[in-house]
């Protein structure tokens, strides 16, 4: 048996949640891989929405099994307020979640030093959501961190404040902010009692034995490609990788047991945050496409910025992870609009290129665009793909074969069974 992953291939928010909990039921085991609370996963089922930021979107589907893998960064008192909502829409989840051990915790004063070095950039701030993400990353490749793991070790609090004392004294080198410690280190260690009582595994045994067993296994990435440490937009980036190789690491697994690669953009494209955006929109359009996608943070509630498709960053997406199968979401933003755009190429010192430069932050480079006739209508009632409007197939074709890969699925509204399969012929 292999992993099959499902990864966002732009900025983050392409809908990842509804679409692995729609897949879950094919899967024995949905595992998140990478990143931290700092994720935001929105799924709409009977008119309520719910949002997950660390458990595995797969928790509202009864028999499915949901790992959050050694690569994803805790913060306990944020896994507790997820634990407490989904007790309140009657999920099981006692039984069914489990966590790496060697998964790393996000201290109270993460947190804080996320807070003070943000704030000490001035206007050069990258955007970070402020829930310690990257300290803990680096103090993971620093080898100071603490890990879900050592929640079982007799000097687990000696450890603690070890690691609170060097944030301490970083913390002297930045400007003051406002960050009630002794009121966050209360609430953070009532939440670790919680956290010692759920299921505790080493993932990396975990996984591979499930997979020897059979078992078919959902790896479900948080944030996107393109906020990869290596490969997106740096500095303007998460502190993991986002990216299919963050599968290996994420949850102890080697490169041959991977599958297939299911990659979700948007029918148009969104960043939150600081950081280049090519085709980023700033008339009334970009506007539009916020109010019609209700485009607002998950996690932080900020506006996102929003602009047209742009295929030379998906098709730089897609090599890096060998995506199999596309999945276009959120295609009915666009139901009003008598005419689409894409960017299918940039221009760069007077000439067309479709790849991206080394450094986007610096290097210019001008959108070329192609336009595409609208529909104009809605697409609430279209149960197959079939019965999608001409211009709306027409569309999800240019996109498949200018990105040569088959969308398989593509999602007509926030609702569980808003989704339409493509059948490949």
């Amino acid at each position: 048996m292999t992993v099959d992953v499902l990864l966002g291939l732009q900025w983050g928010d392409e809908g990842k949640g509804k679409i692995v909990d729609y897949l879950a039921p094919r899967y024995d085991i949905i595992a998140r891989f990478q990143g931290g609370p700092n994720a935001g996963h929105t799924l709409v089922f009977e008119g309520k929405k719910h949002v997950l930021h660390t458990v595995p979107s797969g928790i509202f589907r009864e028999a499915q099994l949901n790992l959050i893998g050694n690569g994803v960064v805790i913060d306990p008192i944020t896994l507790g307020r997820e634990l407490d909502e989904l007790t309140e829409a009657g999920v099981e989840y006692h039984d069914r979640l489990l966590v790496a051990r060697k998964a790393h915790l996000i201290l109270p004063t993460h947190r804080y030093l996320d807070k003070a070095s943000e704030a000490a950039k001035g206007k050069a701030k990258i955007g970070s959501t402020l829930k310690g993400i990257g300290p803990t990353y680096m103090d993971k490749t620093g080898r100071n961190g603490l890990r879900v793991g050592d929640l079982e070790a007799a000097d687990f609090a000696d450890r603690y404040a070890v690691l609170k004392a060097k944030h301490l004294e970083l913390l002297k080198i930045y400007p003051e902010v406002e960050f009630d410690l002794a009121a966050e280190e209360e609430k953070w260690h009532l939440a670790i009692e919680r956290l010692r009582k759920l299921r505790l595994v080493d993932g990396e045994y975990y996984i591979n034995n499930a997979l020897k067993s059979g078992k078919r296994i959902l790896a479900e990435g948080a944030q996107g490609s393109m906020l990869d440490i290596d490969y997106g937009t740096y500095p303007f980036v998460t502190s993991s990788n986002t990216i299919t190789a963050g599968v290996c690491t994420g949850l102890g697994v080697s490169p041959q047991k991977i599958g297939e690669v299911i990659g979700i953009t948007k029918a148009y494209c969104t960043r939150v945050g600081s950081g280049p955006f090519p085709t980023e929109l700033f008339d009334d359009m970009g506007e539009f496409l916020r109010k019609e996608g209700a485009e607002f943070g998950a996690t932080t509630g900020r506006p996102r910025r929003c602009g047209w498709v742009d295929l030379p960053q998906l098709r730089y997406t897609i090599m890096l992870n060998g995506v199999t199968q596309l999945v276009v979401t959120k295609i009915d933003v666009l139901n009003k609009l008598p005419e689409i755009k894409a960017a299918t190429a940039y221009e760069m010192d007077g000439q067309e290129t479709d790849q991206l430069p080394f450094d986007l932050c610096d290097d210019t480079c001008k959108p070329v665009y192609e336009s595409f006739p609208g529909w104009e209508g809605d697409l609430e009632r279209v149960a197959t793909y079939g019965m999608l409007p001409e211009a709306a197939q027409g569309f999800i074709t240019e996109m498949e074969e200018r990105l040569k890969v088959p969308v398989t699925m593509v999602s007509t509204g926030p609702g569980r069974r808003q989704l339409l399969e493509k059948i490949q012929g």
